[in-house]
């Protein structure tokens, strides 16, 4: 008989250039856009899974990612 827990993944952010990263694991799960340096329109583009849209601050665009990732949206991967 083992003590042991189980440990449930937490999703976390990572920044990147022009994108931020919401990952579970090894799998990305959302995704927090800018447009191109110097030509961004002040938008930040969100998506998750099969929801996406539009957000005018990072933390409304975070917060957007986190909620659709709680319903139960899952992103494909790319490859």
């Amino acid at each position: 008989m083992s003590n042991s827990k189980r440990t449930k993944k937490k999703p976390f952010w990572e920044r990147g250039y022009l994108a931020h990263g919401y990952w579970l694991g090894k799998q990305r799960v959302g995704t927090v856009k800018l447009g191109p340096k110097g030509e961004w329109d002040g938008v930040y583009r969100w998506q998750a899974g099969n929801h996406a849209g539009e957000a005018a601050s990072l933390v409304e665009a975070k917060r957007a990612v986190e909620s659709a990732v709680l319903v139960g949206a899952r992103q494909l991967p790319l490859f």
